[in-house]
């Protein structure tokens, strides 16, 4: 049983090589992430999830910082080339999207729900998947290639003073996105019988 959506999982995929040749204005690519984090469902409906989109000079100045901050934790000067080579691939990309926990509505909530107060950390979590997934793949519907990556809690400082972030807000991830330059490869999946149980 085929259908759309199963169809946009398997075009959805981790691209490394990204450009900055999309056809879509900066209004519309704004419109399509706000559109798909607003529809990404979290617990209680708290809308956990924020989002800082990064486009021309705000989105190399992110890839510059993080090669500075990543300068001192590389522990050669050849592993520190290949990290600034890896970056420069992130950097080529059309924007990035960051990804927040408002910290303070998780903290509301273990408040005013004090019988799931030890669920709201890990239903934000949660929130933040469902989120970067509803992106990735409407980005991927409309042709455009993207990959996820965690260089927080490293730049976390940086990203703060350089994009103006409220101190509640936990940066999760950074998405940069773009043309896609090159495919990926073949995916591979592990055997059914050790990731399903079925009782029928």
């Amino acid at each position: 049983m085929e259908n759309q959506f199963i169809q946009l999982q398997a075009k959805r995929r981790t691209i490394y090589a990204l450009g900055k040749k999309l056809p879509q204005a900066n209004s519309e690519l704004v419109t399509l992430i706000e559109t798909a984090i607003k529809n990404a469902p979290s617990a209680f409906n708290n809308q956990t999830t924020r989002a800082v989109i990064l486009f021309n000079h705000y989105h190399d100045d992110l890839w510059d910082m993080t090669a500075e901050r990543l300068k001192s934790e590389v522990p050669t000067e050849a592993a520190y080339q290949k990290t600034l080579e890896k970056l420069a691939g992130f950097k080529a990309a059309y924007g990035t999207i960051l990804y927040f926990t408002d910290t303070a509505v998780v903290k509301q909530n273990e408040t005013d729900f004090p019988l799931y107060a030890a669920n709201f950390a890990d239903w934000s979590e949660q929130a933040q998947g469902n989120a970067q997934y509803s992106v990735w793949t409407a980005l991927a519907e409309n042709g455009i290639g993207a990959n996820l990556q965690h260089y927080n809690p490293l730049i976390d400082d940086q990203v703060a003073q350089a994009y103006d972030i409220p101190e509640n807000w936990r940066l999760r991830g950074q998405m940069p996105f773009g043309s896609i330059e090159a495919a990926a490869g073949d995916k591979g999946f592990m055997a059914d019988a050790d990731r399903f149980k079925i009782f029928e």
